[in-house]
């Protein structure tokens, strides 16, 4: 009977273990197909289940990398790639997966690292050597991108990017003259090439040389007519020359491709109230101050439009708010002080008025200029917040070309917007986790359900820390709880501890909790500008 049995074992082992490779293959193919078809959450899930079952296996880390990457979750795929890494370095494209996702992090000097030994094991790949050169470029080391840009071009004479790179090194360090010739040699290997007609239009604007910069531009938006920041930056050219119409179909353009763009609003704010729309200039201004609620050029714009369309308190209210930051604004106040009269309001008017003449002693403040296609000649950078320079239109502090990182990691992510707040509450009821959304009475907490509760509770009392504390012991008590992990991400992100937030988020969306992934979205958004 024993030996029945043994036999009876060792025959089975075979046929378990081709069944067991079987399923985690039929997984990875479900995940590879989700991934080809975009459906980067559910890829996810296959590929969480197959490392659950086989956590030694690369190549399931290596797509949940490619799965989160596509999300927008950087912080995530590096984690993923690094875990594929461990378990294969051999596996070339894994330097590259892992480099990729450092660079959209900005952290330039890993990515080098991860591409140095990309080329290493593959010294023929020019990806590998154009990425390497960026982030020299981006970690302002231009000797040695100009050296990788060098070899790349001797390599691959007909590389135009890295013609393009070149360029723009010598921009970064004051030599135009040698970035237009470079840019031009670049143009005679690739006359399509959309990036190196924009570069040509900025040195154009550089020199204010306005109509080769605007046949630049309409170059480069014949070669890549969906480049927003082509648009906006021709706009600019355009109210130089005094085309208003041209400028203002720009920026209308601009906004119908990227409807969050603030440059865009505001400048097509001010071109607005230039040509009396200030109806619409007002709505522009809105968009502008649901961006940046404490702009201070958007406010004052904004209350000058109320000021002339007669909604005299919105105006006080917007003046005010510019004058508390800048008291010595005389402007403000002299605007302010008329609206205070025109409702009557004639003491406060006379404040205003008294601290324009103590301010301004015997200098005349005079009568502000009417709004002239000269005032919109003038510009200021996007930093500058002089309260006098309000009527400028606004450029990017640096103009850049943003190199366009070689990579086959391309795709859709999440777009959808979603609203910050913190995962409901959950009870056990008649044995089962419901949602609540007032708070349960918990006296001891025990469970992960009641560390969860009560650090939900402390969060949305910004009680950051306290509730930071209780979700660490749920996590502690199920390191599955997704819940947990999202609203640990959030507080950590009202703690500005930006790196843990991403963590865990990035964690939540691993877990199902999906909304997760759009959140990571807006904030690396909003780290960008900052």
């Amino acid at each position: 009977m024993r030996k029945r049995l043994l036999y009876f074992i060792f025959c089975f082992l075979p046929i378990s273990a081709t069944y067991g490779q079987y399923k985690i293959d039929k997984l990875i193919l479900s995940g590879r197909i989700a991934l080809h078809y975009e459906d980067y959450v559910l890829s996810i899930q296959y590929f969480n289940q197959a490392i659950a079952a086989k956590p030694y296996l690369w190549e399931p880390w290596q797509l949940r990398a490619i799965a989160k990457y596509y999300l927008d979750d950087w912080q995530g795929a590096e984690s993923d790639a690094t875990e594929a890494l461990k378990l294969n370095p051999y596996v070339t494209e894994l330097y590259d997966l892992r480099g990729i996702t450092r660079i959209r992090q900005e952290n330039f000097t890993d990515a080098i690292s991860d591409y140095t030994k990309a080329i290493e094991q593959e010294p023929a790949n020019q990806n590998y050597w154009y990425n390497r050169a960026a982030c020299y470029l981006e970690n302002k080391d231009y000797e040695a991108c100009q050296l990788q840009l060098d070899t790349l071009i001797q390599k691959w004479q007909k590389n135009s990017g890295a013609y393009l790179m070149k360029a723009e090194a010598y921009m970064n360090q004051g030599d135009t003259v040698a970035a237009e010739n470079w840019i031009d040699k670049g143009l005679e290997i690739d006359e399509h090439n959309a990036n190196a007609w924009r570069v040509k239009a900025m040195l154009a604007f550089f020199k204010e040389k306005w109509k080769e910069a605007d046949e630049y531009y309409t170059k480069a938006l014949h070669y890549k007519p969906k480049d927003v920041r082509s648009y906006v930056n021709r706009a600019h050219v355009r109210l130089r020359e005094n085309n208003l119409r041209g400028a203002m179909n720009d920026y209308d353009t601009a906004l119908e491709l990227d409807p969050n763009n603030f440059l865009a609003h505001y400048n097509r704010g001010l071109l607005r109230q230039q040509v009396g729309d200030d109806n619409r200039a007002i709505e522009d201004f809105n968009y502008v101050l649901s961006l940046e609620p404490g702009n201070i050029m958007a406010l004052f714009n904004r209350a000058l439009l109320e000021d002339r369309t007669g909604d005299l308190k919105s105006a006080i209210r917007d003046y005010s708010i510019v004058i508390k930051q800048f008291p010595n604004f005389w402007t403000g106040l002299k605007y302010r002080a008329d609206c205070y009269r025109r409702l009557g309001q004639t003491a406060n008017a006379e404040k205003d008025e008294y601290r324009i003449l103590k301010a301004q002693m015997d200098k005349h403040l005079g009568v502000q200029n009417r709004w002239s296609s000269a005032k919109l000649q003038q510009m200021r950078k996007l930093s500058d917040i002089d309260p006098n320079k309000y009527d400028q239109i606004v450029v990017e502090d640096e103009a850049s070309t943003e190199p366009e990182y070689k990579s086959e990691y391309r795709g859709k992510i999440q777009n959808r917007q979603i609203t910050e707040h913190y995962q409901p509450y959950i009870v056990m009821e008649k044995d089962s986790l419901v949602e609540k959304t007032e708070y349960p009475e918990i006296k001891e907490p025990k469970t992960a359900q009641d560390f969860y509760n009560l650090g939900t509770r402390q969060a949305r009392e910004t009680k950051y820390a306290e509730a930071i504390e209780n979700l660490t012991k749920a996590i502690e008590i199920d390191s599955y709880f997704s819940q947990a992990y999202y609203n640990r991400g959030l507080a950590y992100l009202h703690s500005e501890e930006t790196e843990k937030s991403q963590a865990d988020l990035s964690k939540a969306g691993e877990l199902g909790l999906y909304s997760a992934y759009s959140l990571m979205k807006q904030n690396n958004k909003k780290n960008k500008k900052k």
